[in-house]
């Protein structure tokens, strides 16, 4: 078995960002790549592990990213690497449609006993988020027979064409791929910053008089939502917002279909985040941190939905392949024996005071927000708190310039989320947060000198 070196787990800048070698694959890609497909960071990584990435020249940079959420165990977990190259050595593919294999009913049973809700479930597996989400469509529409899907404002689901339309950012999303699918529809979030509205209740209220009027309850098959939106900025929805939608789903009928692509495994201190707002989704969309790094998503839901298509309807070539289905098992293993649900809330309770403080003294930070270890800062003008990317994208790139890297999101592209890998040690994670909030103070002096 080939053994993998854990970088050491310290930041540490040898070469002008981007070095040599970086530039050099960068002109490569420039000729091979399409350019659409444009990466955010100028830097070519070769490993990675806990807290920390190497690129090809040698500098190590701190991770605030996980690969967008994906490697909340860490890079090349070691129950991750030991499964899959167990499993590489012995079988690659059959197809689970043709001849199954162990792995993915074992993923299946998994899921089933961790997503919330105390009712009989089964689970279908694909490649990644958008298939996913598309599929909970198809159960949906499958099970009640009807058209309309619901998504809302500053949502993100994928860049599939289904998953385009559910998606609310046109640019660089959607902009000159339409048409887009049919009987999608749009309706208001909770967005408690922007919208002034702190009862929850109230707020839904709000979305579903939009409901009732423009659509009507028995016309939709499902109601599409992030529990804590990803792309979106982070937003989380006031209390009771979440509970009254699935209150008028039931009452309708509606599958209430909850995306947890960016919030799932333990990246706020729960299993999922539904969890903290007391839900429990007829169905539950996953990826994205399932499998350590491998494509794997999932579907998971009440029993009576998932068995509603036709045999054979659902499925895919590559779908729960061997190697990702071991990754899975691996990161399950990982966050039970590292006790990561514990980490990531003790991260939020490391970054969340440091992020209130900007905001309690800095006039370009709007607003701080997250749960666990998804923690988010906004920038707005300080005069009119009008959105101000200019000041997120200058932040970001201080940081990576300074070795740390970061994530910029949100529909007015204003945003930076932190997501670092939840086995990050303690002092990797209070120096990049110190040098985070450097970029931020420095760019709150230049606005002020400059304003």
């Amino acid at each position: 078995m080939l053994n993998h070196t854990t970088p050491e787990q310290q930041r540490r800048l040898v070469t002008e960002m981007p070095g040599s070698r970086s530039a050099e694959l960068d002109r490569r890609r420039l000729e091979a790549v399409a350019h659409a497909v444009t990466p955010t960071l100028p830097v070519f990584i070769e490993s990675g592990g806990q807290g920390i990435l190497v690129d090809v020249d040698g500098n190590h940079l701190i991770d605030f990213g996980s690969g967008i959420a994906v490697t909340n165990v860490g890079n090349a977990a070691p129950a991750v690497v030991r499964r899959v190259q167990e499993q590489a050595a012995k079988l690659t593919h059959t197809c689970f449609l043709l001849a199954p294999y162990e792995s993915y009913v074992a993923v299946c049973e998994e899921l089933n006993q961790a997503t919330p809700g105390d009712f009989v479930k089964r689970t279908a597996l694909f490649n990644s988020g958008a298939e996913a989400v598309e599929n909970a469509v198809k159960f949906a529409r499958s099970f009640t027979g009807r058209n309309a899907v619901v998504a809302f404002e500053h949502a993100f689901h994928g860049r599939t064409n289904l998953t385009m339309a559910l998606t609310a950012k046109y640019d660089p999303y959607k902009s000159g791929f339409g048409p887009f699918a049919p009987e999608v529809y749009r309706a208001p979030l909770s967005y408690p910053y922007r919208d002034g509205q702190t009862d929850g209740v109230a707020a839904a209220e709000r979305t579903i008089a939009y409901l009732d009027k423009q659509i009507g309850g028995p016309n939709v098959a499902a109601l599409v939502i992030e529990p804590i939106q990803g792309e979106g900025g982070f937003i989380v929805p006031a209390e009771g917002f979440l509970p009254r939608l699935q209150q008028w789903c039931n009452e309708h009928g509606v599958v209430f279909v909850v995306d947890e692509i960016q919030a799932g495994f333990a990246r706020t201190g729960k299993m999922f985040a539904s969890e903290h707002f007391g839900i429990e989704p007829d169905l539950v969309v996953t990826a994205k941190g399932l499998a350590g790094g491998l494509p794997l998503s999932a579907v998971t839901g009440r029993a009576e939905i998932m068995d509603a298509p036709q045999k054979g309807g659902i499925g895919g070539t590559y779908a729960g392949n061997p190697l990702a289905c071991e990754a899975a098992l691996g990161v399950f293993e990982t966050i039970r024996s590292e006790g990561l649900l514990d980490r990531a809330a003790w991260i939020g309770s490391v970054i969340r005071p440091q992020l209130e403080h900007l905001q309690e003294t800095l006039g370009i930070v709007g607003d701080v927000r997250g749960i666990g270890a998804m923690q988010a800062i906004e920038f707005v003008d300080p005069v009119t708190q009008v959105p101000a990317p200019e000041h997120a994208a200058a932040v970001a790139q201080a940081c990576h310039s300074a070795g740390v890297v970061v994530l910029v999101a949100g529909t007015y592209g204003n945003v930076i989320r932190l997501l670092p890998p939840l086995v990050i040690p303690e002092d990797l994670l209070r120096e990049g947060l110190e040098v985070f909030t450097r970029a931020i103070t420095e760019r709150d002096a230049l606005v002020g000198l400059t304003g």
